[in-house]
């Protein structure tokens, strides 16, 4: 495409699937280039730099959250919604964690985002300052959990890039991680659960259980009992 007939959005939406399928690390603008069949000079008429285009890409899909009625949703339903759906966000694209910590992410999705998430606790009846706490303490959460399936798929174009040396070295790691937990009897009985055949992995669960307890213990400290309001 000549740089009139691209779009700024044909772009943005390019580098998301782009970055879904190598990761933050994949993205250059000559690679762009050649799936938008078109220059990577074509490219830089619409965006800036390529710091630029992760923004634009990374603002695209925070859009793509859904916002639940607080007019008809309590606030732990709210709460719960919004998480998990934040949490399959990162899912879907694990290259958000890597951008989390590379980059000062901000825009208009995200914006939008973030507002009505301390509407949930404010509508409540949380004060600006517990609604600060809690939102953050939801959004980390999330974030740390779906860490495990950043670095799932960090390995996974590791091992999937041709290099034998590459999954040679993966195993090396498993074998001696192994070796390691055996001399440790918790450890030991695991060793054959999903949980530690995966790399990253967690028994089925996990995430509902450790929100579900966020929640109580946020429930606990605006009502004084768990699963009020």
């Amino acid at each position: 495409m000549a740089r009139n007939t691209l779009t700024r959005d044909q772009i943005v939406h390019a580098a998301i699937e782009h970055l879904d399928t190598d990761g933050l690390e994949g993205l250059n603008m000559r690679a762009l280039g050649k799936r938008l069949d078109s220059a990577a000079t074509a490219v830089y008429w619409h965006v800036k730099n390529k710091d630029n285009l992760v923004l634009l890409a990374t603002d695209q899909v925070w859009s793509e959250l859904e916002l639940p009625d607080l007019a008809t949703a309590d606030w732990r339903t709210a709460a719960t919604a919004m998480a998990t759906d934040l949490y399959a966000m990162f899912t879907r694209h694990p290259w958000l964690v890597q951008v989390l910590a590379a980059h000062v992410v901000y825009g208009e999705g995200k914006a939008r985002h973030d507002d009505h998430h301390l509407a949930v606790y404010e509508t409540a009846g949380f004060t600006a300052a517990q609604a600060d706490q809690a939102a953050a303490a939801v959004f980390t959460y999330v974030l740390g959990n779906a860490a495990g399936t950043a670095a799932t798929a960090a390995l996974t174009r590791k091992l999937g890039d041709g290099s034998t040396a590459a999954e040679e070295q993966v195993q090396a790691a498993m074998t001696q991680a192994r070796e390691i937990a055996m001399r440790y009897p918790r450890l030991r009985a695991r060793l054959e659960t999903p949980a530690a055949t995966g790399y990253a992995a967690a028994p089925d669960g996990t995430f509902e259980l450790g929100l579900r307890a966020l929640l109580d213990g946020l429930a606990r400290q605006h009502t004084g009992k768990a699963g009020d309001q």
